[in-house]
Protein backbone atom coordinates (compact mmCIF):
# COMPACT_ATOMS: atom_id res chain seq x y z
CA UNK A 1 0.00 0.00 0.00
CA UNK A 2 2.81 2.33 -0.10
CA UNK A 3 2.47 3.68 -3.54
CA UNK A 4 6.63 5.05 -3.57
CA UNK A 5 7.48 1.97 -2.69
CA UNK A 6 5.30 -0.34 -5.15
CA UNK A 7 6.01 2.56 -8.26
CA UNK A 8 10.26 1.83 -7.33
CA UNK A 9 9.88 -1.92 -8.30
CA UNK A 10 7.09 -1.41 -11.37
CA UNK A 11 10.29 1.13 -13.18
CA UNK A 12 12.86 -1.48 -12.29
CA UNK A 13 10.31 -3.55 -14.28
CA UNK A 14 9.73 -1.01 -16.98
CA UNK A 15 13.22 -0.66 -17.83
CA UNK A 16 13.85 -3.97 -17.98
CA UNK A 17 16.57 -4.36 -14.89
CA UNK A 18 16.11 -7.85 -13.69
CA UNK A 19 19.43 -8.14 -12.17
CA UNK A 20 18.36 -5.36 -9.43
CA UNK A 21 14.68 -6.77 -9.42
CA UNK A 22 16.14 -10.33 -8.79
CA UNK A 23 18.45 -8.56 -6.03
CA UNK A 24 15.32 -7.17 -4.25
CA UNK A 25 12.71 -9.46 -4.28
CA UNK A 26 14.88 -12.88 -4.35
CA UNK A 27 15.46 -12.59 -0.56
CA UNK A 28 14.83 -12.03 2.74
CA UNK A 29 16.29 -10.20 5.61
CA UNK A 30 18.70 -12.03 8.35
CA UNK A 31 19.25 -11.04 11.96
CA UNK A 32 22.64 -9.42 12.48
CA UNK A 33 24.27 -8.40 15.02
CA UNK A 34 21.79 -6.01 15.76
CA UNK A 35 18.78 -7.10 14.15
CA UNK A 36 17.23 -6.74 11.04
CA UNK A 37 19.02 -3.75 8.83
CA UNK A 38 19.29 -2.48 5.19
CA UNK A 39 18.60 0.36 2.68
CA UNK A 40 15.42 1.86 3.01
CA UNK A 41 13.57 0.90 0.00
CA UNK A 42 11.72 -1.19 -2.13
CA UNK A 43 12.00 -5.19 -1.92
CA UNK A 44 12.26 -8.03 0.47
CA UNK A 45 15.52 -7.47 1.40
CA UNK A 46 15.34 -3.44 2.51
CA UNK A 47 13.36 -1.79 5.27
CA UNK A 48 10.05 -0.79 4.28
CA UNK A 49 6.79 -1.03 5.45
CA UNK A 50 5.87 -4.37 4.41
CA UNK A 51 8.62 -5.80 5.44
CA UNK A 52 8.47 -4.58 8.77
CA UNK A 53 5.00 -5.47 8.45
CA UNK A 54 6.09 -9.25 7.81
CA UNK A 55 8.66 -9.13 10.04
CA UNK A 56 6.56 -8.19 13.48
CA UNK A 57 3.48 -10.69 11.94
CA UNK A 58 6.49 -13.30 12.62
CA UNK A 59 7.50 -11.98 15.94
CA UNK A 60 3.57 -12.10 16.95
CA UNK A 61 3.34 -15.69 16.04
CA UNK A 62 6.60 -16.59 17.90
CA UNK A 63 5.41 -14.44 21.07
CA UNK A 64 2.05 -15.81 21.24
CA UNK A 65 3.83 -19.25 20.82
CA UNK A 66 5.73 -18.61 23.63
CA UNK A 67 4.12 -16.44 25.75
CA UNK A 68 0.38 -17.51 27.32
CA UNK A 69 0.19 -13.93 28.88
CA UNK A 70 1.45 -12.16 26.11
CA UNK A 71 -1.82 -10.03 25.79
CA UNK A 72 -1.97 -9.44 29.40
CA UNK A 73 2.00 -8.25 29.65
CA UNK A 74 2.44 -6.06 26.07
CA UNK A 75 4.94 -5.04 23.81
CA UNK A 76 7.36 -1.82 24.08
CA UNK A 77 7.96 0.14 20.07
CA UNK A 78 10.27 2.86 20.23
CA UNK A 79 11.82 4.49 16.87
CA UNK A 80 14.66 7.30 16.06
CA UNK A 81 14.16 10.03 13.68
CA UNK A 82 15.51 8.28 10.58
CA UNK A 83 13.49 8.83 7.08
CA UNK A 84 13.37 8.79 3.33
CA UNK A 85 11.23 11.00 1.33
CA UNK A 86 11.67 8.81 -2.28
CA UNK A 87 10.71 6.01 -0.02
CA UNK A 88 8.06 7.39 2.10
CA UNK A 89 9.63 6.07 5.21
CA UNK A 90 10.72 7.09 8.52
CA UNK A 91 11.39 5.65 11.34
CA UNK A 92 7.99 7.15 12.99
CA UNK A 93 6.11 5.44 10.27
CA UNK A 94 7.70 1.82 10.53
CA UNK A 95 7.27 2.04 14.46
CA UNK A 96 3.67 2.84 13.60
CA UNK A 97 3.18 0.13 11.35
CA UNK A 98 4.61 -2.10 13.68
CA UNK A 99 2.06 -1.14 16.48
CA UNK A 100 -0.61 -1.50 14.52
CA UNK A 101 -0.04 -5.18 13.80
CA UNK A 102 0.19 -5.90 17.58
CA UNK A 103 -2.93 -3.71 18.75
CA UNK A 104 -5.09 -5.73 15.67
CA UNK A 105 -4.52 -9.02 17.71
CA UNK A 106 -5.45 -7.27 20.71
CA UNK A 107 -1.83 -6.75 22.07
CA UNK A 108 -1.66 -4.07 24.49
CA UNK A 109 1.63 -2.21 22.98
CA UNK A 110 4.17 0.45 24.57
CA UNK A 111 4.42 3.14 22.05
CA UNK A 112 6.49 6.19 22.66
CA UNK A 113 5.05 9.48 21.82
CA UNK A 114 8.24 10.82 20.72
CA UNK A 115 11.86 9.73 19.33
CA UNK A 116 14.01 8.11 21.92
CA UNK A 117 17.41 6.56 22.78
CA UNK A 118 17.49 2.66 21.58
CA UNK A 119 18.57 1.89 25.38
CA UNK A 120 14.85 3.37 26.61
CA UNK A 121 13.50 0.29 25.00
CA UNK A 122 15.53 -2.48 26.48
CA UNK A 123 15.09 -0.32 29.93
CA UNK A 124 11.35 -0.35 29.32
CA UNK A 125 11.08 -3.74 28.02
CA UNK A 126 12.22 -4.66 32.01
CA UNK A 127 10.65 -1.94 33.45
CA UNK A 128 7.31 -2.82 32.70
CA UNK A 129 7.54 -6.57 32.39
CA UNK A 130 6.79 -6.61 28.58
CA UNK A 131 7.63 -9.90 26.61
CA UNK A 132 10.02 -8.21 24.09
CA UNK A 133 10.18 -4.81 22.29
CA UNK A 134 11.13 -3.48 19.00
CA UNK A 135 13.64 -0.25 17.98
CA UNK A 136 13.33 1.25 14.96
CA UNK A 137 16.82 2.46 14.02
CA UNK A 138 19.71 1.85 11.98
CA UNK A 139 21.88 3.46 14.72
CA UNK A 140 25.27 5.12 13.01
CA UNK A 141 24.85 3.89 9.80
CA UNK A 142 24.52 5.76 6.02
CA UNK A 143 21.53 8.32 5.85
CA UNK A 144 19.79 5.55 3.55
CA UNK A 145 19.83 3.08 5.99
CA UNK A 146 17.42 1.74 8.62
CA UNK A 147 16.66 -1.31 10.65
CA UNK A 148 14.36 -3.38 12.85
CA UNK A 149 16.38 -4.01 16.49
CA UNK A 150 14.26 -7.07 18.71
CA UNK A 151 14.67 -7.14 22.49
CA UNK A 152 13.53 -10.74 24.24
CA UNK A 153 11.58 -10.31 27.72
CA UNK A 154 15.54 -10.25 29.78
CA UNK A 155 15.97 -6.76 28.21
CA UNK A 156 18.68 -8.34 26.10
CA UNK A 157 19.03 -8.34 22.12
CA UNK A 158 17.74 -11.79 20.64
CA UNK A 159 20.17 -14.08 20.31
CA UNK A 160 20.07 -17.84 18.69
CA UNK A 161 17.72 -19.50 18.94
CA UNK A 162 14.97 -17.36 18.88
CA UNK A 163 16.30 -15.26 15.73
CA UNK A 164 16.51 -18.71 13.21
CA UNK A 165 12.77 -19.72 14.70
CA UNK A 166 11.29 -15.88 14.35
CA UNK A 167 12.65 -15.64 10.87
CA UNK A 168 10.58 -19.55 10.22
CA UNK A 169 7.44 -17.61 11.79
CA UNK A 170 8.31 -14.40 9.42
CA UNK A 171 8.04 -17.56 6.62
CA UNK A 172 4.70 -18.70 7.85
CA UNK A 173 2.82 -15.56 7.37
CA UNK A 174 4.22 -12.80 4.34
CA UNK A 175 0.79 -12.12 4.09
CA UNK A 176 -0.14 -8.62 5.89
CA UNK A 177 -3.19 -9.60 8.05
CA UNK A 178 -6.30 -7.59 8.58
CA UNK A 179 -5.20 -3.96 10.44
CA UNK A 180 -1.54 -4.42 10.41
CA UNK A 181 -1.86 -1.46 7.56
CA UNK A 182 -3.71 0.44 10.11
CA UNK A 183 -0.93 3.36 11.62
CA UNK A 184 -3.79 5.15 13.24
CA UNK A 185 -4.44 2.24 15.38
CA UNK A 186 -1.46 3.97 17.80
CA UNK A 187 -3.81 6.95 17.86
CA UNK A 188 -7.22 5.60 18.46
CA UNK A 189 -7.00 1.60 20.44
CA UNK A 190 -7.31 1.71 23.99
CA UNK A 191 -4.47 -0.77 24.26
CA UNK A 192 -1.88 2.03 23.43
CA UNK A 193 -0.18 3.47 26.65
CA UNK A 194 2.81 6.18 26.24
CA UNK A 195 5.43 5.16 28.65
CA UNK A 196 7.31 8.47 27.92
CA UNK A 197 7.05 9.56 31.17
CA UNK A 198 7.39 7.07 33.63
CA UNK A 199 10.83 5.08 32.02
CA UNK A 200 12.60 8.82 31.24
CA UNK A 201 11.95 9.76 35.14
CA UNK A 202 13.04 5.68 36.00
CA UNK A 203 15.64 5.64 34.08
CA UNK A 204 17.27 9.47 35.20
CA UNK A 205 16.55 8.03 39.11
CA UNK A 206 18.66 4.32 38.41
CA UNK A 207 21.28 6.81 36.51
CA UNK A 208 22.14 8.25 40.28
CA UNK A 209 22.96 4.60 41.58
CA UNK A 210 26.59 4.84 39.46
CA UNK A 211 27.08 8.72 40.51
CA UNK A 212 29.41 8.23 43.07
CA UNK A 213 30.93 11.72 43.44
CA UNK A 214 27.81 14.32 43.34
CA UNK A 215 29.21 16.78 45.51
CA UNK A 216 32.35 17.44 43.11
CA UNK A 217 29.88 17.66 39.57
CA UNK A 218 27.91 20.38 41.27
CA UNK A 219 30.77 22.51 42.65
CA UNK A 220 32.76 21.64 38.73
CA UNK A 221 34.37 24.32 36.98
CA UNK A 222 35.06 21.80 33.96
CA UNK A 223 32.95 23.10 31.13
CA UNK A 224 31.49 20.26 28.51
CA UNK A 225 30.09 20.21 24.79
CA UNK A 226 27.91 17.60 23.42
CA UNK A 227 26.99 16.79 20.09
CA UNK A 228 23.91 14.28 19.39
CA UNK A 229 24.84 14.09 15.58
CA UNK A 230 21.55 15.34 14.04
CA UNK A 231 20.07 12.21 16.34
CA UNK A 232 17.90 11.41 19.67
CA UNK A 233 20.41 12.39 22.01
CA UNK A 234 19.93 16.00 23.12
CA UNK A 235 17.56 16.15 25.39
CA UNK A 236 18.75 13.12 27.04
CA UNK A 237 21.83 13.70 27.87
CA UNK A 238 20.85 17.37 29.17
CA UNK A 239 18.86 15.27 31.83
CA UNK A 240 21.36 12.92 32.59
CA UNK A 241 24.21 15.52 33.20
CA UNK A 242 21.41 17.26 35.58
CA UNK A 243 21.07 14.06 37.34
CA UNK A 244 24.50 14.23 38.18
CA UNK A 245 24.08 17.18 39.82
CA UNK A 246 25.95 19.17 36.65
CA UNK A 247 25.34 21.47 34.56
CA UNK A 248 24.05 20.72 31.23
CA UNK A 249 26.80 20.84 28.32
CA UNK A 250 27.38 22.91 25.65
CA UNK A 251 25.49 21.44 22.46
CA UNK A 252 26.52 21.82 19.18
CA UNK A 253 23.91 23.70 17.62
CA UNK A 254 24.24 22.65 14.50
CA UNK A 255 23.56 19.16 15.19
CA UNK A 256 21.25 19.49 18.37
CA UNK A 257 18.03 18.86 16.45
CA UNK A 258 17.37 15.59 14.48
CA UNK A 259 17.58 15.84 10.76
CA UNK A 260 17.56 12.48 8.71
CA UNK A 261 20.43 14.17 6.27
CA UNK A 262 22.63 13.96 8.94
CA UNK A 263 23.65 17.12 6.72
CA UNK A 264 26.59 18.18 8.41
CA UNK A 265 28.76 15.03 8.36
CA UNK A 266 30.11 12.92 6.03
CA UNK A 267 28.56 10.21 7.95
CA UNK A 268 26.42 9.98 11.16
CA UNK A 269 29.13 7.61 12.74
CA UNK A 270 31.26 9.60 15.44
CA UNK A 271 33.41 6.39 16.11
CA UNK A 272 35.35 8.19 12.56
CA UNK A 273 36.90 10.59 14.98
CA UNK A 274 38.18 13.98 14.65
CA UNK A 275 37.29 14.20 10.86
CA UNK A 276 33.44 13.87 12.02
CA UNK A 277 33.91 15.93 15.28
CA UNK A 278 34.98 19.32 13.72
CA UNK A 279 32.21 21.38 14.73
CA UNK A 280 32.31 20.20 17.94
CA UNK A 281 35.77 20.54 18.45
CA UNK A 282 35.65 24.61 17.17
CA UNK A 283 32.92 24.62 19.81
CA UNK A 284 34.76 23.80 22.67
CA UNK A 285 37.45 25.67 21.75
CA UNK A 286 35.62 28.68 21.79
CA UNK A 287 33.85 28.02 24.95
CA UNK A 288 36.98 26.83 26.96
CA UNK A 289 35.28 23.44 27.20
CA UNK A 290 38.20 20.78 27.70
CA UNK A 291 35.52 17.65 26.99
CA UNK A 292 33.67 16.67 23.96
CA UNK A 293 30.97 13.91 24.69
CA UNK A 294 29.26 12.28 21.17
CA UNK A 295 26.59 10.60 21.21
CA UNK A 296 25.82 8.75 17.42
CA UNK A 297 22.13 9.12 16.42
CA UNK A 298 20.36 6.61 18.60
CA UNK A 299 22.42 7.46 21.28
CA UNK A 300 23.89 3.92 22.28
CA UNK A 301 27.41 5.12 21.71
CA UNK A 302 29.42 7.67 22.85
CA UNK A 303 32.94 8.92 21.18
CA UNK A 304 34.86 11.49 23.39
CA UNK A 305 37.66 13.67 22.96
CA UNK A 306 39.68 16.06 25.39
CA UNK A 307 41.97 18.75 24.77
CA UNK A 308 45.68 18.48 25.79
CA UNK A 309 47.43 20.84 26.91
CA UNK A 310 49.56 21.97 23.84
CA UNK A 311 46.15 22.82 22.40
CA UNK A 312 45.80 19.88 20.21
CA UNK A 313 42.60 17.30 20.54
CA UNK A 314 42.97 13.71 21.76
CA UNK A 315 39.98 11.30 20.49
CA UNK A 316 40.37 8.16 22.57
CA UNK A 317 39.52 4.79 20.75
CA UNK A 318 36.61 2.49 22.32
CA UNK A 319 39.75 0.37 23.72
CA UNK A 320 41.22 3.61 26.00
CA UNK A 321 37.43 4.51 26.83
CA UNK A 322 37.16 1.05 28.47
CA UNK A 323 40.26 0.90 29.94
CA UNK A 324 39.26 4.58 31.82
CA UNK A 325 35.60 3.40 32.40
CA UNK A 326 36.95 -0.55 33.52
CA UNK A 327 39.89 1.59 36.50
CA UNK A 328 36.76 3.76 37.28
CA UNK A 329 33.62 0.96 37.52
CA UNK A 330 35.89 -1.07 40.04
CA UNK A 331 37.37 2.00 42.04
CA UNK A 332 34.25 3.28 42.37
CA UNK A 333 33.13 -0.26 43.66
CA UNK A 334 36.08 -0.97 46.12
CA UNK A 335 35.53 2.66 47.72
CA UNK A 336 31.76 2.05 48.13
CA UNK A 337 31.05 -1.70 48.46
CA UNK A 338 30.21 -3.13 52.03
CA UNK A 339 32.92 -4.42 53.97
CA UNK A 340 31.96 -8.33 53.59
CA UNK A 341 31.87 -8.02 49.70
CA UNK A 342 33.27 -10.44 47.56
CA UNK A 343 36.02 -9.55 44.56
CA UNK A 344 35.41 -13.01 43.18
CA UNK A 345 31.60 -12.60 42.80
CA UNK A 346 32.63 -9.21 40.63
CA UNK A 347 32.57 -9.60 36.81
CA UNK A 348 33.24 -7.22 33.66
CA UNK A 349 32.44 -8.13 30.43
CA UNK A 350 34.02 -7.64 26.46
CA UNK A 351 33.43 -8.80 23.34
CA UNK A 352 36.04 -11.29 21.79
CA UNK A 353 37.04 -8.43 19.44
CA UNK A 354 38.20 -5.89 22.04
CA UNK A 355 41.15 -5.01 23.95
CA UNK A 356 42.29 -7.53 26.51
CA UNK A 357 42.88 -4.42 29.04
CA UNK A 358 40.00 -5.24 31.13
CA UNK A 359 41.42 -9.03 31.66
CA UNK A 360 45.04 -7.44 32.74
CA UNK A 361 42.96 -5.30 35.27
CA UNK A 362 40.94 -8.05 36.72
CA UNK A 363 44.03 -10.63 36.74
CA UNK A 364 45.71 -7.88 38.86
CA UNK A 365 42.22 -6.80 41.06
CA UNK A 366 40.94 -10.20 41.53
CA UNK A 367 37.45 -9.90 40.08
CA UNK A 368 36.21 -12.09 36.93
CA UNK A 369 36.72 -10.78 33.43
CA UNK A 370 34.79 -12.76 30.26
CA UNK A 371 34.87 -12.95 26.07
CA UNK A 372 31.89 -13.11 24.40
CA UNK A 373 31.10 -13.07 20.41
CA UNK A 374 31.15 -9.70 18.92
CA UNK A 375 27.91 -7.70 19.45
CA UNK A 376 25.86 -6.57 22.60
CA UNK A 377 23.38 -8.95 22.53
CA UNK A 378 25.71 -11.38 23.62
CA UNK A 379 26.84 -9.71 26.53
CA UNK A 380 23.44 -8.74 27.48
CA UNK A 381 22.29 -12.37 27.58
CA UNK A 382 25.20 -13.32 29.41
CA UNK A 383 25.07 -10.28 31.95
CA UNK A 384 21.44 -11.38 32.72
CA UNK A 385 22.84 -15.09 33.26
CA UNK A 386 25.54 -13.60 36.02
CA UNK A 387 23.17 -11.22 37.93
CA UNK A 388 20.53 -14.23 37.95
CA UNK A 389 22.94 -16.02 39.51
CA UNK A 390 24.06 -13.28 42.27
CA UNK A 391 26.74 -12.13 39.84
CA UNK A 392 27.50 -8.38 40.18
CA UNK A 393 28.73 -7.24 37.25
CA UNK A 394 30.13 -3.57 37.13
CA UNK A 395 30.70 -2.91 33.48
CA UNK A 396 30.94 -4.66 29.79
CA UNK A 397 31.97 -3.41 26.19
CA UNK A 398 32.81 -3.45 22.81
CA UNK A 399 35.38 -1.80 20.91
CA UNK A 400 33.11 0.12 18.52
CA UNK A 401 32.67 2.84 21.39
CA UNK A 402 30.00 0.61 23.26
CA UNK A 403 29.93 0.75 26.64
CA UNK A 404 27.46 -0.36 29.47
CA UNK A 405 27.74 0.87 33.06
CA UNK A 406 26.26 -0.32 35.63
CA UNK A 407 23.41 -2.98 34.67
CA UNK A 408 19.89 -1.01 34.79
CA UNK A 409 20.28 -1.01 30.95
CA UNK A 410 21.27 -4.20 29.19
CA UNK A 411 22.53 -3.19 26.37
CA UNK A 412 25.00 -0.39 24.82
CA UNK A 413 23.97 3.01 26.06
CA UNK A 414 25.84 6.48 24.99
CA UNK A 415 23.73 8.44 27.58
CA UNK A 416 24.69 6.87 31.14
CA UNK A 417 28.58 6.70 29.21
CA UNK A 418 28.40 9.93 28.68
CA UNK A 419 27.35 11.17 31.92
CA UNK A 420 30.35 8.87 33.84
CA UNK A 421 32.41 9.99 31.83
CA UNK A 422 31.93 14.04 33.00
CA UNK A 423 32.30 12.64 36.55
CA UNK A 424 35.17 10.48 35.96
CA UNK A 425 36.91 13.69 34.09
CA UNK A 426 35.48 15.75 36.84
CA UNK A 427 37.22 13.62 39.88
CA UNK A 428 40.38 13.50 38.13
CA UNK A 429 40.82 17.29 37.72
CA UNK A 430 40.61 17.29 41.40
CA UNK A 431 43.74 15.04 41.44
CA UNK A 432 45.82 17.10 38.70
CA UNK A 433 45.27 14.94 35.85
CA UNK A 434 43.18 14.44 32.29
CA UNK A 435 41.71 11.57 30.96
CA UNK A 436 44.67 10.94 28.83
CA UNK A 437 47.14 11.45 31.22
CA UNK A 438 44.69 8.87 33.59
CA UNK A 439 44.65 6.35 30.67
CA UNK A 440 48.79 6.32 30.76
CA UNK A 441 48.84 5.32 34.99
CA UNK A 442 46.24 2.75 33.72
CA UNK A 443 48.70 1.15 31.06
CA UNK A 444 51.98 1.27 33.57
CA UNK A 445 49.97 -0.43 36.38
CA UNK A 446 48.33 -2.76 34.04
CA UNK A 447 50.43 -3.26 30.64
CA UNK A 448 50.18 -1.39 27.66
CA UNK A 449 47.36 -2.72 25.09
CA UNK A 450 47.73 -0.70 22.13
CA UNK A 451 45.16 -1.45 19.40
CA UNK A 452 44.60 -0.73 15.74
CA UNK A 453 41.11 -1.94 14.31
CA UNK A 454 39.84 -0.61 10.78
CA UNK A 455 37.89 -1.85 8.10
CA UNK A 456 37.95 -2.37 4.17
CA UNK A 457 35.15 -1.81 2.27
CA UNK A 458 33.75 -4.58 0.08
CA UNK A 459 30.08 -4.48 -1.93
CA UNK A 460 30.79 -8.30 -3.31
CA UNK A 461 29.51 -11.32 -0.92
CA UNK A 462 31.40 -13.58 -2.80
CA UNK A 463 34.34 -11.95 -2.96
CA UNK A 464 34.48 -11.76 0.97
CA UNK A 465 34.08 -15.58 0.99
CA UNK A 466 36.76 -16.26 -1.12
CA UNK A 467 39.02 -14.46 1.28
CA UNK A 468 37.84 -16.36 4.36
CA UNK A 469 38.00 -19.36 2.68
CA UNK A 470 41.67 -19.01 1.32
CA UNK A 471 42.29 -18.71 5.08
CA UNK A 472 40.92 -22.02 5.86
CA UNK A 473 42.53 -23.70 3.17
CA UNK A 474 45.66 -22.35 3.43
CA UNK A 475 48.17 -25.28 2.15
CA UNK A 476 46.00 -27.75 1.44
CA UNK A 477 42.11 -28.48 2.66
CA UNK A 478 41.36 -27.12 6.20
CA UNK A 479 44.56 -25.96 6.81
CA UNK A 480 45.20 -22.07 8.30
CA UNK A 481 47.81 -20.09 7.69
CA UNK A 482 51.28 -20.92 10.44
CA UNK A 483 52.27 -17.54 9.64
CA UNK A 484 51.76 -14.34 8.17
CA UNK A 485 54.70 -12.49 6.35
CA UNK A 486 57.53 -12.66 9.37
CA UNK A 487 55.36 -13.31 12.21
CA UNK A 488 55.04 -16.86 13.73
CA UNK A 489 51.26 -17.98 14.51
CA UNK A 490 51.09 -19.78 17.23
CA UNK A 491 47.23 -20.27 17.51
CA UNK A 492 44.03 -19.71 15.10
CA UNK A 493 40.85 -19.76 16.19
CA UNK A 494 37.79 -19.69 13.62
CA UNK A 495 34.32 -19.19 15.25
CA UNK A 496 32.21 -19.40 11.88
CA UNK A 497 33.43 -23.19 11.71
CA UNK A 498 33.83 -23.65 15.48
CA UNK A 499 37.28 -24.56 15.41
CA UNK A 500 40.21 -23.50 17.91
CA UNK A 501 43.56 -24.84 17.55
CA UNK A 502 44.45 -23.88 21.54
CA UNK A 503 41.89 -25.95 22.97
CA UNK A 504 42.76 -29.85 23.52
CA UNK A 505 39.68 -30.85 21.31
CA UNK A 506 40.22 -28.25 18.95
CA UNK A 507 36.97 -27.16 19.84
CA UNK A 508 35.99 -23.58 20.36
CA UNK A 509 34.94 -22.53 23.39
CA UNK A 510 33.02 -19.57 21.95
CA UNK A 511 29.46 -20.86 20.37
CA UNK A 512 29.88 -21.16 16.41
CA UNK A 513 28.49 -18.21 14.76
CA UNK A 514 27.89 -19.66 11.27
CA UNK A 515 25.89 -16.54 9.99
CA UNK A 516 29.17 -14.59 10.12
CA UNK A 517 32.88 -14.99 8.90
CA UNK A 518 35.61 -14.71 11.87
CA UNK A 519 39.05 -15.73 12.47
CA UNK A 520 41.50 -14.60 15.19
CA UNK A 521 45.24 -15.33 14.79
CA UNK A 522 47.46 -15.48 17.89
CA UNK A 523 51.02 -14.42 17.44
CA UNK A 524 54.11 -15.98 19.18
CA UNK A 525 55.21 -12.29 20.03
CA UNK A 526 52.18 -11.69 22.09
CA UNK A 527 49.49 -9.77 19.60
CA UNK A 528 46.59 -10.81 18.67
CA UNK A 529 44.37 -10.06 15.03
CA UNK A 530 40.73 -11.20 14.15
CA UNK A 531 39.20 -10.57 10.62
CA UNK A 532 35.58 -10.07 10.62
CA UNK A 533 32.66 -9.54 8.85
CA UNK A 534 30.51 -6.53 10.13
CA UNK A 535 26.89 -7.59 11.10
CA UNK A 536 25.63 -4.11 9.23
CA UNK A 537 27.61 -3.10 7.04
CA UNK A 538 29.51 -4.01 3.77
CA UNK A 539 32.87 -3.86 5.24
CA UNK A 540 35.66 -6.49 6.54
CA UNK A 541 36.81 -5.28 10.02
CA UNK A 542 40.40 -6.13 11.69
CA UNK A 543 41.40 -5.73 14.85
CA UNK A 544 45.08 -6.23 16.07
CA UNK A 545 46.31 -5.39 19.67
CA UNK A 546 49.63 -5.79 21.42
CA UNK A 547 49.45 -6.54 25.07
CA UNK A 548 52.39 -5.81 27.27
CA UNK A 549 53.07 -6.74 30.86
CA UNK A 550 52.86 -4.14 33.54
CA UNK A 551 56.40 -2.62 33.40
CA UNK A 552 57.08 -1.97 29.69
CA UNK A 553 57.72 1.41 28.83
CA UNK A 554 58.72 1.99 25.23
CA UNK A 555 55.26 2.76 23.78
CA UNK A 556 56.99 3.46 20.62
CA UNK A 557 58.86 0.51 19.98
CA UNK A 558 55.44 -1.41 20.63
CA UNK A 559 52.93 0.88 17.98
CA UNK A 560 55.93 0.32 15.69
CA UNK A 561 55.67 -3.66 15.89
CA UNK A 562 52.07 -3.51 15.73
CA UNK A 563 51.82 -1.41 12.50
CA UNK A 564 54.33 -4.32 10.92
CA UNK A 565 51.84 -6.89 11.96
CA UNK A 566 48.66 -5.09 10.37
CA UNK A 567 50.86 -4.20 7.56
CA UNK A 568 51.38 -7.98 6.85
CA UNK A 569 48.06 -8.91 8.29
CA UNK A 570 46.60 -6.25 5.23
CA UNK A 571 48.91 -7.55 2.37
CA UNK A 572 49.38 -11.30 3.29
CA UNK A 573 45.79 -12.39 4.47
CA UNK A 574 43.70 -9.52 2.82
CA UNK A 575 45.35 -9.08 -0.36
CA UNK A 576 42.89 -5.62 -0.83
CA UNK A 577 44.32 -4.67 -4.53
CA UNK A 578 43.89 -8.10 -5.95
CA UNK A 579 40.18 -8.27 -4.30
CA UNK A 580 39.26 -4.85 -4.94
CA UNK A 581 39.14 -3.74 -1.35
CA UNK A 582 38.59 -0.04 -0.90
CA UNK A 583 40.64 1.35 2.64
CA UNK A 584 38.36 2.72 4.93
CA UNK A 585 39.85 6.37 4.52
CA UNK A 586 39.17 6.27 0.75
Amino acid sequence: QNQKTKAQIERLLQDGRHGELRARLCCRLSFGTAGLRSAMGAGFCYINDLTVIQSTQGIYKYLERNFSDFKQRGFVVGYDTRGQVTSNCSSKKLAKLTAAVLLAKDVPVYFFSTYVPTPFVPYAVQQLGAVAGVMITASHNRKEDNGYKVYWENGAQITSPHDKEIIKCIEECVEPWNGSWNENLVDTSPLRQDPLKKICDSYMEDLTKICYHRELNVQSSLRFVHTSFHGVGHDYVQLAFRAFGFQPPIPVPEQKDPDPDFSTVRCPNPEEGESVLELSLRLAEKENAKVVVATDPDADRLAVAEQQENGSWKVFTGNELAALFGWWMFSCWKENCSPDADVKNVYMLATTVSSKILRAIALKEGFHFEETLPGFKWIGSRVKNLLDNGKEVLFAFEESIGFMCGTSVLDKDGVSAAVVIAEMATYLQGQSLSLAQKLLGIYETYGYHISKTSYFLCYDPATIKRIFERLRNWDGPQSYPQCCGAYSILHVRDVTMGYDSSQPDHQSVLPVSRSSQMITFTFQQGSVATLRTSGTEPKIKYYAEMCAQPGHRDRAVLEEELQKLVEALIENFLEPAKNGLTWRSA
